[in-house]
């Protein structure tokens, strides 16, 4: 995995079942920027120790050049299982990444994070490369801590660095809130979901990290996936979570910025470039200021997984 594909946003993270090596294989073969190997929800706890040692014999093998991200789902900190899930998948190759599901406040990513540490000092690997992802309003605790996860994880630099990006999940939190539907009759999501959706947003940009869509559940639907891609990407978020390859390419298209936009984007960069230490530029007659800026390299680090930038 290079630099370049690691500083680059996740535009597409698929689930496939943590103890199916058929789906792992033919996941292995899509365009999605990252796998998600699941040990939760898709793995019947009768079958978590073959799904453990599926995972880790294919963390272990040797990866072709260009194929996705390998993620690890394990099970929450109040499930008890975290740990062991680690420990057995991790025998002598770390993943890229974690999701860390169902999670109750900041210190649990604190934990997690802690001892990721001690497993990339025993591998003897770069402390931090293992990276995080917050499924972040799983439960009703869950919402109600995100907003300290600023002041909290800021007291923790190791662990901040290591937090890729937050997401939100509705299914999880509409059986814990006794829920007779999250959408209003027009297709909108009900108040309290729409309120999960915007705190992870918000917090993932104030830490500075991706804030990535949740999952479009119907399959047949995808009409809905383009209008939440529409909705997820105007308001901010920068990739999604899928659940099958058929979802891949339009998530794919949605979050790569178009080759216009990165013209204009590397305009902007060149224009604050030729005026060094100001806080303001001028493009085609009109200024242009910080917040432009920020935009344009954002962008650009949304196509480096295209070549565009």
């Amino acid at each position: 995995m290079s630099d370049t594909a690691q500083s680059a946003p996740l535009r597409s993270l698929l689930f496939v079942p943590g103890d199916s090596a058929r789906k792992q294989e033919k996941a292995l073969t899509t365009d999605a920027d990252a796998l998600i190997l699941d040990l939760e929800d898709s793995v019947d706890p009768a079958n978590l120790p073959a799904a453990r040692a599926r995972v880790a014999t294919l963390l272990a093998a040797k990866r072709a050049q260009g194929t996705p991200e390998l993620w690890v789902r394990v099970n929450s900190p109040a499930s008890g299982l975290l740990l062991p899930d680690l420990e057995e998948v991790s025998g002598s190759r770390l993943p890229d990444g974690l999701v860390l599901p169902k999670i109750s406040g900041a210190e649990e990513i604190l934990a997690a994070a802690a001892r990721l540490t001690e497993l990339e000092r025993r591998l003897g690997v770069a402390e931090g490369r293992t990276r995080l992802l917050i499924v972040a309003t799983e439960t009703p605790r869950g919402l109600l801590a995100l907003p300290q996860y600023p002041a909290v994880l800021g007291t923790a630099p190791a662990a901040l660095r290591r937090l890729a990006g937050l997401t939100w999940g509705a299914e999880d939190l509409s059986a814990a809130l006794g829920a007779l539907g999250k959408r209003e009759e027009g297709g909108a999501l009900t108040f309290t979901f729409q309120l999960a959706r915007t705190t992870c947003l918000l917090a993932a940009a104030a830490l500075g990290v991706q804030a990535i869509d949740g999952v479009h559940t119907e399959l047949r639907d995808s009409e809905g996936l383009q209008r939440e891609l529409a909705s997820a990407r105007r308001d901010g978020f920068t990739g999604k979570l899928a659940i099958h390859p058929d979802q891949l390419a339009a998530i794919n298209g949605a979050f790569t910025p178009t080759e216009a936009e990165c013209r204009q984007a590397r305009r902007v960069v060149a224009a604050f470039a030729a005026t060094p230490g100001t806080g303001v530029a001028t493009l085609d007659g009109q200024m242009i200021d910080r917040p432009h800026l920020l935009q344009a390299q954002r962008i650009l680090a949304g196509a480096q997984r295209k070549g565009r930038a």
